[in-house]
Order: C-alpha cells, then structure tokens, then sequence
C-alpha cells in the first residue's frame, strides 16, 4: 500500500514538499473509526511507547506518582528541572548517574545545551525513563546491571505489559536509540493503547495519564509539541516517537496515532490538531502548532498544510 499525502509545505504559493503516511482514529472500544494509509503493519514508536512502559514499570513494582512518574514517560529536554529531578530519584533509589544505560548526550533545550561543558547521560532526553527502569529493578528485588536487555526480567514483564494494552502481539523487538528494548506493533494497537490509558479510572493506566495531564512541561519541554497539546487541551495525553510518531488521546477514550512515511516529525503536530478537531475538541489553543511557518528571509512565506478529516 502506498500512505497517502498527508501534509504539504508551501512556500510562496508553490507545494514544495509532500509528506506521505497513516494515521488512525480509534474508539473507547479500541475498535477503528478513521484509517488513512497502512495502519496494521507494524512499526516502531520510538518513543510514543513510554507511557506503556510506564504502565509496565507500576505493574513491576516501580512506586512513581506525580511528577516522577511524568518523568518516567518523558522525552525530556534536559532542562535544569528536569536534570535536577532526574538526580534526586536516582539518588533516592542508591544509584549513580554511571548507572543509566543511556548514552551520554546534549540536551535537547537549546539555551542548556549551550550551558552543558559536555553531554551526560542525565541530559539525554530518556534519563527520566531509564532512571524509573532502574529504580522499578530496585523495588522488585532484581538486579540493575543488564536491566536494558531484552531477556532482563524487567524487560520480560514490559513486552508483556504493551502486548496487553495494545491487544495484539510484539510483532519485533529491537533497540531504540537510548538503549533500550524497543517494541514493534501497529498503528492501531498504539492508538488503542493510549485511548485505554487515557480512559482508565483506576490502576497503573489511570496513574499514568494523571501525571502526564499534571505535568505536561516534565513529559517534554519548553516549545516542545508535546507540552504544547496537553496544554492547550483538557484531559489529553500526547507523547511524540522519533521517525515521525505521534499518539495522543483523550479522556472519553478516542486515540490517535499517526507515522510519517519519510521520518519528518514537522507535520505531526499539525495533524494532531486536524484530529483534534475531527474529535470534537476544542482546539483554540494550539493556534501555535496548528500551521508552523515557511520562513523566507526571517519571514511567513508558507506553511505546513494537512488536509481536512472526514
């Protein structure tokens, strides 16, 4: 199947650019409302996988609330908050910074990268995740070396865990760019998974998506997307995957969960918003991520359009 064209970049009048790829609407019942493009052939989430991660660590063991737990779903930025924070709970569960698994990196917020002296494995973006890995491994009694390992217990209970909530198997396991295990399944059991964490009144589903509405600048950043649309919608959970992933639901259990063909991530917050909209939401506060800008010469001469869902 050929995915469709789901975004244009204009400039000056003129279409420059396409973007093809899927996306999919489900219902509360997890079942399929809307599909444009090949939503049942697997792929990875990158990081759109977290918050099932997340529901995976709390049924493991792991004691997060609030905060912490935003943190455990996040992509952060690596601003000083989220580093401070990111320390205090590996301090509190008897670790050491030399104990993540995650690469040394930048962060992703621009005026801390320039503050960083050098990249550290706290700045990259899933310290927050492999921090709530490692302290899950500690609570439950198992061993914190290897914890990023596929055949790690830990690991085991997580497959598990997105297998349940998607409803469908792990089609392929392979290695996300922090290091960790990194699921493979549909569109549809993503967006199925996230409308079931969204419309959870109970447990570690319910848990999740408390933290993630509280504290939408931890799950991100400063302008980053994902901060924006939980911001700017009551109730909504949104977590971004490189590659051009984007998952988000709301309350009532509706979930979207879309992947461009090519990897871009610049048409996933506008087409967010045209879902959004197609749901019912209101969405007057996203003016911001609705239609990002062409820029010429340091001004509007374009911008990203998506087209209307029907």
């Amino acid at each position: 199947m050929t995915n469709p064209v789901l975004a244009e970049v204009v400039r000056s009048g003129f279409v420059e650019s396409v973007h093809r790829g899927a996306l999919v609407v489900t219902g509360p019942e997890g079942g399929v409302r809307l599909a444009l493009g090949d939503v049942v052939s697997p792929v990875y989430p990158r990081s759109s996988n977290k918050p099932l991660q997340a529901v995976g660590m709390l049924r493991a063991g792991l004691d997060f609330t609030g905060e912490d737990l935003a943190l455990a779903c996040a992509s952060h930025s690596g601003e000083p908050g989220h580093v401070k924070r990111v320390l205090e709970l590996l301090s509190a569960a008897g670790l050491r910074e030399d104990d993540l698994a995650c690469p040394p990196d930048f962060p992703l917020h621009v005026p801390s990268m320039r503050d960083a002296a050098e990249p550290r494995r706290v700045t990259m973006n899933c310290s927050g995740k492999h921090t709530a890995m490692l302290t899950t491994c500690v609570r439950a009694g198992r061993p914190t070396s290897g914890y990023e390992a596929p055949d790690h217990p830990l690991q085991q209970a997580l497959a598990s865990a997105v297998a349940s909530l998607t409803g469908e198997p792990i089609a392929h396991t392979g290695v996300d760019g922090c290091g960790a295990p990194l699921f493979a399944f549909s569109l549809t059991g993503l967006a199925r998974a996230f409308g079931r964490i969204a419309a959870a009144s109970e447990g570690p589903e319910f848990a999740v998506a408390s933290a993630m509405r509280a504290h939408p600048w931890l799950v991100a950043g400063t302008g980053r997307e994902d901060t924006a649309l939980m911001s700017g919608v009551e109730g909504l959970i949104a977590k971004a995957g490189a590659e051009g992933v984007q998952a988000f639901a709301l309350p009532d259990g509706f979930a979207v969960a879309i992947k461009m063909d090519d990897g871009a991530k610049r048409a996933c917050a506008p087409l967010a918003v045209e879902a959004l909209r197609y749901l019912g939401a209101d969405v007057s506060g996203l003016a911001e991520v609705a239609a990002p800008e062409v820029l010429g010469g340091g001004r509007p001469v374009g911008a990203v359009r998506v087209p209307e869902l029907r």
